[in-house]
């Protein structure tokens, strides 16, 4: 029993986690729809969206993005565009020729554009960037390429933290179209559609798509200050050795963030019903320290310790722009469906499988292999009031997991698991309404964090 309750222990505080944080990275959807307007076209062997893509791709799509490919064919056809590099294909050298003639993109040397060679996130942000009518040099440093392309909501290091593939390239200029110009005036897709270089039928599913995803990232939500109430079930089944059993577990809570410029407060308390037992567990973070407080069985842990390092990353992950409109996610939805309910919106999204690039994100914060992960669809529900404001979310998914726990033995037990889970948030307060009252942290013991992990 020993044994299970460990492996028990491992699945659900990685569950936890994976609840807090994780997002799918698995873009299919996002390459269809970009096919379906002609701007991004597979092979033989289809999109091959698990593969590098190479810098010939990227300038291919680079021109499409600026609605420049008939013109770019036609003027070098006409011979009065030609391509000075001797290592780009017959197919690619119209797409390099206008980059190259326009001063967008140069080569690797006065007689090579490097076609075949990998196109990294930084590159094709800079590209997608260039597109949108922002200048490095005076908009934005190149090395700090990624920096400003998350600050305008194109990029986001979760979602894109592995091995740049055509898949996240796929994403990447699919919210770049939805993304506003420099100007201002309007979205990128709009414009190409405007200007004629797509065509308005064919991209009407995906400009109504973008149009709700933009009316729902404008809602009036300020996610660095807010007080939600919180509500979770989840059905959990876990196999071990032979051994089955079954977890169904409710969680209600509150959770309050207020987050300035260099410091962030939070409370939040949960109480937590599994197999007739209820725990009930308040952290708080306040001046640089952590507060914690757990109930359960008739006693109670109260500990503190100091966060500096788990603040500053906390606070680097909140860095993002959000005066800007951050269309950063976009590329995993699926679908967007709106309806009334009186006098409020209900916007019902749904979310593809898969983890991908963020689960090697996750692998890398715990460092090391989380086993395999995978969430199937994810609904959600957002309501809106008349005005603008996020009145409530709700979200449904499930988890099927796979991972070797090690035990004290020094033997490997192979667990599997699937959870059920069904959220529900509530919008309390948001902005400088939020209001945190803080408990008495005088009997909080101190805890050393570096002699638990030496």
């Amino acid at each position: 029993m020993k044994r299970f309750l460990t492996c028990l222990a491992a699945v659900l505080a990685l569950s936890a986690a994976l609840c807090a944080g994780a997002a799918a990275s698995d873009f299919d959807a996002a390459a269809e729809d970009l096919s379906a307007i002609g701007m991004f076209r597979g092979t033989a062997d289809g999109f091959e969206l698990d593969r590098a893509p190479t810098r010939s791709e990227a300038a291919i799509m680079l021109v499409r993005l600026y609605g420049a490919e008939e013109t770019a064919k036609e003027a070098y056809d006409a011979g009065t565009l030609r391509c000075p590099f001797t290592d780009v294909s017959t197919f690619s050298a119209p797409y390099v020729a206008w980059l190259y003639e326009n001063g967008i993109a140069n080569g690797t040397s006065a007689t090579t554009f490097g076609s075949g060679q990998p196109c990294s996130a930084k590159m094709y942000c800079a590209f997608l960037l260039r597109a949108l009518g922002y200048e490095d040099g005076t908009d934005f440093a190149y090395a700090d390429t990624l920096t400003f392309a998350q600050s305008k909501g194109i990029y986001d290091s979760m979602l894109f933290s592995g091995d740049f593939l055509r898949d996240d390239l796929a994403a990447l200029t699919y919210q770049a179209l939805a993304a506003d110009t420099k100007d201002g005036s309007t979205y990128l897709l709009a414009s190409l559609i405007t200007d004629g270089a797509v065509d308005a039928e064919a991209a009407r599913p995906m400009t109504e798509k973008i149009e709700a995803y933009r009316t729902l990232a404008s809602a009036q939500l300020d996610n660095r200050s807010m007080d939600v109430d919180v509500s979770m079930d989840m059905d959990m089944t876990m196999d071990m050795d032979g051994q089955t059993v079954t977890l169904p577990t409710v969680s209600e809570g509150r959770v309050q963030v207020i987050l300035g410029e260099e410091s962030m407060e939070m409370a939040s308390t949960v109480e937590t019903t599994a197999q007739g037992q209820t725990t009930s567990t308040g952290t708080w973070m306040k001046d640089g320290w952590v507060y914690v407080s757990a109930s359960g069985g008739g006693e109670t842990m109260r500990y503190k310790y100091q966060m500096d390092e788990q603040l500053q990353d906390l606070m680097a992950m909140s860095g993002v722009n959000m005066d800007a409109l951050n269309v950063s996610g976009l590329a995993m939805i699926d679908s967007i469906r709106t309806e009334k309910s009186g006098s409020d919106t209900l916007y019902t999204v749904e979310m593809g499988k898969g983890l991908g690039s963020a689960m090697d994100a996750v692998s890398g914060m715990v460092g090391q292999e989380l086993g395999t992960i995978d969430f199937d669809k994810i609904t959600a529900v957002y309501t809106m009031d008349a005005k603008g404001q996020m009145k409530a979310v709700s979200m449904t998914f499930s988890v099927a997991m796979k991972m070797d726990v090690p035990m004290e033995d020094g033997t490997v037990s192979a667990v599997s698991a699937t959870m059920a889970y069904d959220m529900d948030m509530t919008v309390n307060a948001t902005g400088d309404d939020v209001k945190i009252t803080f408990p008495d942290f005088s009997d909080f013991q101190e805890m050393d964090l570096s002699e638990m992990n030496p």
